[in-house]
């Protein structure tokens, strides 16, 4: 059975569900009904589930590595997502995604050439990521270095890039699957949304 649990964390509300040290989906938002209603909705319909209060050890580890990433800082994710029921495909692009480090952003594009597909495919998985921010779809912008979507609203996409800032200046390349990953500084979308926040 998945365990589900909210907490608030220094004003922002989380959810998590869980189940023998795998997470089956993470979700945030100003409400804890909302944070909820996210998770619930990308839960798998075949498996019960039930709300608890206290959590496990695994929820605790979880909601600390959460509150790491949505305040910036750099956390070892080496998780044990339960994705073995997704398309081969949004497993890709989940993979990938996880590999953009703190500090840098790739594009759609960037992301499809890794995987294979196209920009619009990309951008398709990560509107339903039900891993949010774990799997960092905050990281992945537009071409032109602007934000694109969020689910959270494209100012919490915007406060989360600029806890990331690292003073990197130069690009990298990470090798996955077809193609390499290509990924810029995070000070190039900060700039290229100067003042819209």
């Amino acid at each position: 059975m998945i365990q589900v649990y909210t907490q608030n964390i220094k004003g922002t509300w989380f959810a998590l569900a869980c189940a023998e040290q795998r997470i089956y989906g993470t979700s945030f938002a100003e409400t804890e009904q909302k944070a909820l209603n996210s998770l619930l909705n990308n839960l798998p319909y075949n498996i019960p589930f039930q709300v608890l209060i206290s959590p496990s050890a695994c929820a605790r580890d979880t909601f600390g590595l959460l509150e790491a990433v949505f305040e910036g800082k750099d956390a070892n994710l080496n998780l044990n997502l339960a994705t073995d029921k997704l398309p081969a495909y949004t497993k890709r692009v989940i993979e990938a995604t996880m590999q953009i480090p703190v500090g840098y952003v790739a594009s759609y594009g960037s992301v499809a050439k890794a995987v294979g597909g196209g920009p619009r495919a990309v951008g398709n998985v990560m509107a339903g990521n039900a891993f949010a921010p774990l799997v960092p779809c905050h990281r992945v912008v537009k071409s032109d270095f602007t934000l694109g979507g969020y689910g959270g609203g494209l100012k919490v996409k915007y406060q989360l890039l600029s806890k990331e800032k690292r003073g990197y200046s130069s690009g990298l390349k990470i090798r996955l699957y077809e193609g390499d990953l290509q990924v810029y500084p995070v000070e190039y979308s900060l700039r290229a949304i100067e003042g819209l926040f």
